[in-house]
This record gives C-alpha cells, structure tokens and sequence, in this order.
C-alpha cells in the first residue's frame, strides 16, 4: 500500500509516523520546507520529497502512484489541491479544512469513482462522525451541540493560548460569521458572540463562543437545531474582539508611512512567536458533542466527551493526535474497504454506517484517543 501524504507540519508528520507502522505500507511525505521534512529523515518506512505543493503539476506528479492521499495542506490551498486529488482518481482522506463548500466537488468525485473524505480531524471531524451516529439511533433529531477546545496545560499571560497550525487560521476564527440553524431556520452571528461558561473535572471552567464550525452538518444532517462553539481559557474572548474591533484582523492594506501593509499579516507576525507552542511544552484538547431528540416515544440524549493530553513518549502533542489519528483511522479504514461510499463524504457519514464508526473509533482507541459515551432516556410526560 502507497500513501501520499501532502503537507509535513506537526499534524502531517505525526500521521506519516503513525501510517509508517502498517507493515508493507509505503508512506511519501511532501512539502515546500525542508525544514519540515528533515525532522522526518531517518524515519522507517517514509520517505521525504521536497515539492511546491501549491502548483498542481507538482501533486500530480507526486501522487501518481499512490493508493490513498491524504491532505494536509493550509485551509487557503485545499480545495484546490483536493480537486487536483479527484481528478487523479485517487482516494483521499482530507484535513485542510478550507473554507469553500466540499460539495462542490462531489460529482467530479462520483465521476472519477473517487471516496473523498473531508474535514477529517477532531473538529470538524470526529464531532460530525458522532452526531451522525447519534442521530442515526434516533427517530427524530432536535438539537446538535458541538463544543471543543485546544489548549496548553500551562497558562501563560497574556494569551493563555497556544497553537500548533498557522496563526491565520486560528484568527478566522475570531473574524468569519458563525453559522447555525435554529428553529430550523438558518442564522448568522458574529464570531465570539454568545459566550458561556462550562466546566470540565479535568480542567476546570472554560469559556465557549460561537465559531463557523457547523460546516457540512447544516446541510446533511435534518435538525432543527445545531451548533458549534470553541472553547478557551476564559478572558480570551474580550481580548480577541479588542484586536478584531481595533482592526488588527483586516487583510485589506492601509498606509503606514510610505508603505502599504495588511493588518493580519502583522498581527499573525506578533501573534505566532506568543502563540507557538514549544518544543515539549505539553497541551491538552476537549470536546463534548451533544446529539437529543426522540426514540420510540421517549426523549433520548447522546453525550460524548473527549479529554486527551501530550504524549511525553512520542512528544506528539494532542492536537496533532486528536486532529491526525482520526485521519489515519480513515486511511486504515478505507485500506480495509470497510467504508466505499463514492464522493465527498463528511465525517457525519461515516458515523451513519455503524460498522465503519466503530472501526474508526476503536483504531482511535488503540491510540488511547476515548470518546466516552454518556447515553440518557427518558419517558415523554403527555400533559
């Protein structure tokens, strides 16, 4: 088996390690930064190729041979790497998490008989493959709540924060509307409104807002209600609006002196350095997916909550395992033919076959990634 996995930053080099311990399995890892690649030199069973993966004569090339593709490329590149994926007829299981909507390349995928996992992480990712599978258990879904976060163990004034991608990634965040359905109706609100204090034993109390994370789910999953929310240490939430306000998050240029400069581009400078997380500094991630509605006559509450740490033996950090041995469980799964729809597929379809969640999950398991299930049923009270 040949894996071409496009993109070696954190999370890509933790999945090439990860899919280089499958016997007979060839693993090709891609990137522009040698830099990148050369934390993966030595490595048994990968071998590293430097390319400029932004052009698509490039990925053609390097894909060629390849089973199975997996995309770990920067939000602002994925669709485009992804159609050039589809259109080799190769199978691929994508984290890029980019913006535009997958679906439309889900008959260039049909067309090329090409499975197209999408959004395959944590979240987006692992949260819509459990709403899909709660949702399928029940006869009439109500609510859909996601709430997730990833944070260093240890807070440091004056952030609190810390990240293992691009800091202009994690700044959309703060700046693109979030949207959700309620009511069963479609509604948009500024990222990092609605904020709301939960607790976690492990952690303590923590902060959510709302964030664009729905993403598929609004449009596969029949629910009157959904929503996805990020959690942060709390304060995080004035001081982000404070610099998106202050118009420290525009891209579009303004004039200093004689020069023209971006605003994001020199907020994402100042913020990377503060925002880094170090070598072995350890981090955690939480999730808790929500999923309620009605079986047989009764009222039914599916809950499943996810705490998972830095690994000291691998010096993976949790991010990087929660977000990529979700995707290498989809490699797996797809090597072992369990999953074979055609076309793009969200993770919430996967959870609809039962047989190829649990093989994700338990793969996961294996990893010691636990998604733990919390089931509650209750008899409707007729007034």
């Amino acid at each position: 088996m040949k894996i071409s996995v496009l993109g070696a930053g954190l999370v890509g080099s933790a999945m090439a390690k990860d899919l280089a311990k499958e016997r007979g399995w060839e693993i090709t890892v891609s990137d522009l930064s040698n830099s990148a690649l050369a934390k993966l030199k030595g490595e048994p069973g990968i071998r590293v190729v430097q390319s400029d993966l932004s052009k698509s004569a490039n990925v053609q090339k390097l894909i060629k041979d390849a089973d199975i593709v997996v995309g770990a490329m920067p939000g602002f590149m994925g669709l485009k790497t992804l159609k050039t994926i589809i259109e080799a007829s190769k199978n691929v299981v994508d984290i890029s998490f980019f913006p535009e909507d997958p679906f439309l390349l889900d008959l260039p995928a049909k067309k090329h008989n090409v499975t197209a996992i999408v959004d395959c992480g944590v979240a987006p990712g692992s949260s819509n493959m459990l709403t899909g599978y709660a949702a399928a258990k029940l006869d009439k879904v109500e609510t859909c709540l996601c709430y997730v976060g990833g944070l260093p163990k240890v807070r440091e004034w004056p952030y609190e924060y810390k990240i293992v991608f691009s800091a202009v990634d994690v700044i959309e965040e703060y700046t693109r509307p979030a949207r959700y359905i309620e009511n069963g109706k479609a509604v948009v609100r500024p990222a990092l409104s609605d904020p709301e204090f939960l607790d976690f034993p492990e952690i303590g109390t923590l902060e959510a807002f709302n964030t664009d994370g729905l993403r598929t789910l609004a449009h596969t999953l029949d629910a009157p209600n959904m929503k996805e929310k990020t959690m942060r240490y709390p304060g995080h939430i004035d001081k982000m609006r404070v610099l998106r306000e202050t118009g420290f998050f525009r891209k579009e240029p303004i004039k200093v002196g004689n020069v023209s400069v971006s605003p994001l581009a020199v907020t994402a400078k100042l913020l990377f350095p503060l925002w880094k997380l170090k070598e072995g500094e350890e981090d955690f991630t939480v999730m808790r997916v929500i999923v309620s509605g009605k079986k047989a006559g009764r009222e039914v509450e599916y809950i499943y909550d996810l705490y998972d740490k830095y690994d000291p033996v691998t010096k993976t950090t949790s991010m990087a395992r929660t977000t990529g041995y979700a995707a290498t469980a989809a490699v797996r799964m797809l090597a072992k033919k369990v999953f074979s729809r055609k076309g793009v597929c969200p993770p919430e379809y996967i959870g609809q076959d039962e047989k190829a969640c649990r093989f994700m999950l338990k793969t996961m398991e294996e990893r010691n990634i636990i998604y733990r299930e919390t089931v509650t049923d209750k008899k409707l009270i007729s007034l």
